[in-house]
C-alpha cells in the first residue's frame, strides 16, 4: 500500500513538472513572439487557462464516476456475500 502511494505521487509530480514546463515554454514563446499583437496573445492565454479548467474538470468528473462506480459494486459483493452466509446457514 506505502509503495503504491509513494509510486501514485512520483507519477503525480512527474506529471505536474510537466505542465508547470509546458506553461512556462507556451509564456515565454508568447513573450517573445513580436508579430502576434498584444490582444491576441491574451486571447491565447484565456483559451489556455479555459482550457486547462475544463480538463480538470472533465478529469474529476471522471475520478468521481469511478469512485461511485466501485462503491456501488462493494455494496453488491458485500450484499451477496450475506445472502450467500444466511443461505449457508438455512442449510445447517
Amino acid at each position: 500500500m506505502y509503495n503504491d502511494t509513494k509510486e501514485n505521487s512520483s507519477i503525480l509530480f512527474i506529471n505536474m513538472a510537466g505542465v508547470v514546463l509546458a506553461y512556462l515554454l507556451l509564456g515565454i514563446s508568447l513573450w517573445l513572439s513580436v508579430d502576434v499583437p498584444l490582444s491576441t496573445k491574451g486571447y491565447w492565454g484565456m483559451g489556455i487557462v479555459l482550457l486547462t479548467i475544463s480538463l480538470i474538470n472533465v478529469v474529476k468528473y471522471k475520478f468521481d464516476q469511478r469512485m461511485n462506480s466501485d462503491r456501488i459494486s462493494r455494496i453488491e459483493e458485500a450484499r451477496n456475500e450475506k445472502i450467500l452466509e444466511e443461505a449457508l446457514r438455512d442449510d445447517v
